[in-house]
């Protein structure tokens, strides 16, 4: 047990004396670690603030359907009951007549000629009207084809589809050009760091070639060798992790006041990032550790043949 021990701290320490005899090299591959991950967590995080971009658009579609003054209860009941049976409603609301002029004269209260109009007519000429929300913005479609029918076309004067899908598509497309250059920086630094790492692995072994030639003769096993090398790539993973959490809290920091400005409904990347920690920074560790093994496995195998 004492000699396993012995043996491990041994490899810890010849791991960082590698590491500070090659520490530009080891500066340079935590750092494109570190851009690595901050480019997979940029992508992350345009992903959620388009997600919620597009359903505060989305919770502004809706159809309206205006009915006429002389139009009954029953006949308005009715559509709004066949209405509600369409899987695509999430939400069907009735505004009475009252409402409606009443949010007529908010709308133009400052318009005297508007509000002179209505008192000169001396009724209220607004029919009520129904506000049907769908679950998707093509949805409305649906709606306006079941009500497109004969026996309802007395009594509904007009439809309208208040829709953002202009809006949603400028979204869409801004976020894939983001993700694609995200996805493209990413990738770069990636095979950045594979090969810091590669040739960090390289040089280190090939400056050491009469000590592994040493430790071999003396009965070194295989994995006392190599173990170093692979310290290394989980030092590289676990200090790349713990500066990319510190810069990404940094910059939500930064980042969170300006979109709880244009988000009102309270969204915050912090809270995302908390409640989902050990998932997202879990994952990045994992990968990039695969990518530090492999890449020293890969450098291993090729210069241990002393």
């Amino acid at each position: 047990m004492f000699s396993n021990m012995l043996s491990l701290w041994r490899i810890i320490k010849s791991a960082f004396q590698d590491m500070a005899r090659n520490i530009g090299l080891s500066f340079m591959t935590i750092l494109m670690l570190v851009l690595m991950l901050l480019s997979v967590n940029v992508l992350l995080a345009v992903d959620n603030v388009t997600k919620e971009a597009v359903r505060l658009v989305k919770d502004q579609v809706n159809v309206s359907l205006y009915f006429a003054a002389d139009a009954g209860d029953k006949d308005i009941g009715e559509v709004r009951n066949y209405i509600s049976e369409f899987p695509e409603v999430i939400d069907v609301k009735l505004l009475t007549r009252e409402e409606v002029l009443s949010s007529f004269q908010n709308r133009h209260k400052a318009s005297p000629e508007v509000q002179q109009a209505l008192i000169e007519l001396g009724a209220n000429p607004f029919g009520p009207t129904m506000i049907i929300k769908t679950k998707e913005p093509g949805d409305y479609k649906k709606i306006f084809e079941a009500i497109n029918v004969p026996e309802y076309e007395h009594f509904i004067e007009a439809k309208s589809f208040d829709g953002n899908e202009e809006a949603i598509s400028r979204i869409q497309n801004i976020t894939n050009r983001v993700e694609r250059i995200g996805f493209g920086l990413s990738a770069l630094f990636a095979v950045i760091a594979f090969f810091i790492i590669f040739n960090t692995v390289r040089v280190t072994i090939s400056s050491q070639k009469i000590e592994i030639s040493i430790k071999r003769l003396v009965g070194a096993s295989t994995w006392f060798i190599r173990g170093p090398y692979l310290v290394e790539s989980l030092v590289f993973t676990l200090v790349a992790v713990g500066l990319t959490i510190a810069l990404i809290y940094l910059g939500l920091q930064w980042v969170d006041p300006y979109l709880t400005v244009v988000f009102p409904s309270g969204f915050s990347l912090t809270n995302y990032y908390n409640s989902h920690i050990l998932y997202v920074f879990g994952i990045q560790a994992i990968a990039v550790l695969l990518l530090t093994i492999a890449s020293s496995g890969l450098a291993m195998r090729r210069q241990l043949k002393v």
